[in-house]
């Protein structure tokens, strides 16, 4: 009898509280690892989560990244910065600039504020760029969005 009651139990779980989605839930961070085991110093974080602009409008998604220990962009080519890149492949991408701090190495940071897409097979890039040319380049630093917890 008792064997039949946890057995009730446990099927009566599994239809109240099905397993947890796999769509992101939001806020949530990741870690951004180099495409190249050269750059093994190189990492970088991204946060992503809902923000509320002024004027109120409806939520907005958010991704913030920051990047330390990359090499000058100059290593890749005719780069001069850094961009955080957003994509949905197939779909949809954002760029954003990334601003270094004043250290001789400095730290790389940036958000943009304006993502109404779900970002269901999303990609989060540390990229190069030419600010004179806006030519995008390689990828430094990367991570799907399903790495985000």
């Amino acid at each position: 009898m008792k064997s039949f009651l946890w057995s009730l139990c446990f099927v009566a779980c599994l239809l109240l509280f099905p397993t947890q989605s796999k769509a992101v839930t939001l806020p949530c961070t990741m870690v951004l690892n180099p495409v190249e085991d050269t750059l093994s110093n190189a990492k970088g974080s991204a946060l992503v989560y809902k923000v509320q602009l002024n004027p109120p409008s409806f939520p907005r998604t958010n991704v913030s990244v920051l990047a330390v220990h990359l090499p000058k962009p100059s290593t890749f080519g005719a780069y001069d910065r850094y961009e955080g890149f957003t994509y949905i492949p197939d779909e949809i991408s954002w760029r954003f600039k990334l601003y270094p701090t004043p250290e001789e190495n400095p730290t790389w940071a940036g958000r943009f504020d304006l993502i109404t897409a779900k970002l269901k097979n999303a990609l989060v890039q540390v990229r190069a760029t030419n600010s004179n040319t806006e030519k995008l380049g390689p990828v430094v630093l990367t991570n799907e969005i399903k790495a985000c917890r």
